[in-house]
C-alpha cells in the first residue's frame, strides 16, 4: 500500500469535522434542538459532566501541545543532524577528489635533474584532472543548494509546529475559560478559530503520519541496500554511486603516475647518482662518490598490482632520513666538495617526487570505495546505525501529540457550546454574530 494512505483516515477525520462541523454553525435555526431539551430536565447533572469533560480535554490538550513542542525539537535537531552528516560525507569526497586532482596536476610539473614524466602521462592526466574537477565542482554546487532547500523547509517546519503548538494551548484554555464565565461572543469566537485550526491540525498530522512511513521505508530501503547493492532502487537517486568506469580510469592514472614518479626517480639514482663520471660527462657529472644510493620502492608493479618491497629499497615513509645520508656539501660550481651521491637540490627534487607519489598511493582506497560504491555503503550503514532510530521515533511523537490536540480540542469545542448553551437562558437576546450558531446543534 501506498505511504499516501496511512493518512487517509485522519484526513477523512479533517474532512469529516470541516464540512459536518460547518454545516451544524450555518444550518437554518431548527426550532426543537437537543441544548433545548438537555435545558428542560438535565441542567444540574450536565452542568457537572460538562465541566468534568470540559476540564478533562483541557488537560489533554495541553499534554498533546506539550508533547508536540518537546518533539518538534528533537525531530529538528535529530533532522538537522543526519542533514550535517550527509553534507559533511559530501565535502570529504568532494575534498578528496580536489586533493587527488591537485597532486595529478603538481606531477606534471616534478622533475628529477632533466628527468620528467613521459609526454604521454602528462596528457592522461590533464584529461582525468578535467572529470575530477568537473565531478567535485557539480558535487558541491548540488550539496550546497539540497543543503539550503532542505534547512530552510525544516526552519519552515519547525515555525509551523511551535505556532501550532502555542495557538492550540491557547485556544483550550480561553475555550474552557470563555465557557465557563458565560462569555457568549468569545466563545463563539474561539469555537469559529478553533473549528478552522482543528481541521488544519488533522490535515499536518497526516502529512506527519505520511512523512513517518517515508522515513520509516526509507531506513528500510537503505538498510536492503547495504545488504545487496547492486540492486537499482529508489536511492540511486538521492546518493548515486560514482560511474565505475569514471573511478576506475581515476584509479589506473593516479597509479600509473605513481609508477612514472618512481621510475623518475629511480632512473636518476641509477643512470646519474650512483654512477662515477668523469669531469667532461658535462651535467652528468657533479663530483658524485660513495655509497650508492638505495632506489625507492614502487608500491605498485607495471601491470598495477601491489608490489612488495625489498631489501635494497626505501620506502615513501623513511625515503626522507634514508637519502639524507648521501647529500653532500655543494661548491659555489654547484658540484660536490665533499663525500655524497645527492646535492641538496637533488635531494629535494627526489622528496617531492616521493611525497607526490605518496599522496596519490594513499588515495588509492578512497578511489576504490568511489568504484565499488563503498563510500555510499559507509554512509547508508552509519545513517541506519546513528540516525534512523531518532526521526523515526520523533516523527512518531509529532503525529500522536498532533492527534491528541486535534482530537482533544475537537471535543473540547463541541462541549464549550454544550455548556454554553446551557448556561445561558433561553430568552438571552443573541447578536447577530451568534445568531448563526443558536439552535444549530442537534
Amino acid at each position: 500500500m501506498s505511504v499516501e494512505f496511512t493518512a487517509a483516515p485522519l484526513l477523512f477525520i479533517g474532512a469529516l469535522w470541516f464540512l459536518g462541523f460547518g454545516l451544524c454553525l450555518f444550518i437554518t435555526r431548527l426550532q426543537h434542538c437537543c441544548f433545548q431539551r438537555l435545558h428542560h430536565g438535565f441542567s444540574q447533572l450536565f452542568f457537572a459532566l460538562a465541566l468534568i469533560i470540559l476540564i478533562l480535554f483541557a488537560i489533554a490538550a495541553i499534554t498533546g501541545c506539550i508533547v508536540l513542542f518537546i518533539g518538534q525539537g528533537k525531530f529538528h535537531r535529530s533532522s538537522a543532524s543526519t542533514l550535517d552528516f550527509v553534507v559533511e560525507q559530501a565535502n570529504i569526497t568532494v575534498e578528496e577528489l580536489r586533493n587527488v586532482s591537485k597532486y595529478l596536476t603538481a606531477a606534471k610539473e616534478i622533475q628529477v635533474d632533466q628527468i620528467f614524466l613521459p609526454p604521454n602521462i602528462q596528457d592522461n592526466i590533464k584529461k582525468v584532472t578535467s572529470k575530477i574537477t568537473a565531478a567535485a565542482n557539480t558535487l558541491d554546487r548540488e550539496t550546497e543548494k539540497n543543503k539550503d532547500k532542505i534547512k530552510h523547509i525544516l526552519d519552515l517546519v519547525r515555525i509551523a509546529l511551535i505556532i501550532i503548538a502555542a495557538v492550540m494551548l491557547l485556544l483550550a484554555l480561553l475555550g474552557v475559560l470563555f465557557s465557563v464565565l458565560g462569555m457568549q461572543l468569545l466563545t463563539y469566537t474561539v469555537v469559529l478559530i478553533g473549528w478552522i485550526l482543528i481541521t488544519i491540525t488533522f490535515v499536518i498530522c497526516g502529512l506527519f503520519v505520511i512523512l513517518h512511513s517515508v522515513i520509516g521505508d526509507t531506513c528500510v530501503a537503505m538498510d536492503e541496500w547495504v545488504q545487496n547493492p547492486t540492486a537499482h532502487t529508489a536511492l540511486d537517486d538521492i546518493i548515486p554511486c560514482v560511474d565505475r568506469a569514471t573511478a576506475e580510469d581515476t584509479l589506473n592514472h593516479s597509479k600509473d603516475v605513481t609508477i612514472q614518479l618512481v621510475g623518475v626517480v629511480n632512473t636518476f639514482i641509477t643512470n646519474i647518482s650512483n654512477r662515477n663520471f668523469p669531469p667532461n660527462a658535462g651535467s652528468l657529472y657533479y663530483n658524485q662518490s660513495g655509497p650508492l644510493v638505495p632506489v625507492l620502492c614502487n608500491p605498485y608493479n607495471s601491470g598495477r598490482t601491489d608490489h612488495n618491497c625489498t631489501s635494497g629499497e626505501v620506502k615513501f615513509d623513511n625515503a626522507a632520513e634514508e637519502w639524507r645520508r648521501y647529500i653532500c656539501k655543494v661548491s659555489e660550481r654547484g658540484i660536490c666538495s665533499t663525500v655524497g651521491r645527492l646535492t641538496p637540490a637533488h635531494y629535494v627534487q627526489m622528496m617531492s617526487a616521493v611525497n607526490l607519489s605518496y599522496a596519490l598511493y594513499h588515495y588509492g582506497p578512497f578511489l576504490v570505495k568511489l568504484g565499488d560504491c563503498a563510500f555510499v555503503r559507509d554512509i547508508f550503514t552509519a545513517i541506519i546505525k546513528y540516525h534512523c532510530p531518532g526521526l523515526r521515533c520523533y516523527s512518531k511523537y509529532i503525529y500522536i501529540a498532533l492527534a491528541l490536540v486535534s482530537n482533544a480540542v475537537m471535543v473540547s469545542v463541541i462541549f464549550w457550546l454544550f455548556y454554553k448553551r446551557e448556561k445561558t437562558a433561553l430568552g438571552v437576546h443573541q447578536t447577530p454574530y451568534t445568531y448563526i450558531f443558536s439552535g444549530s446543534f442537534c
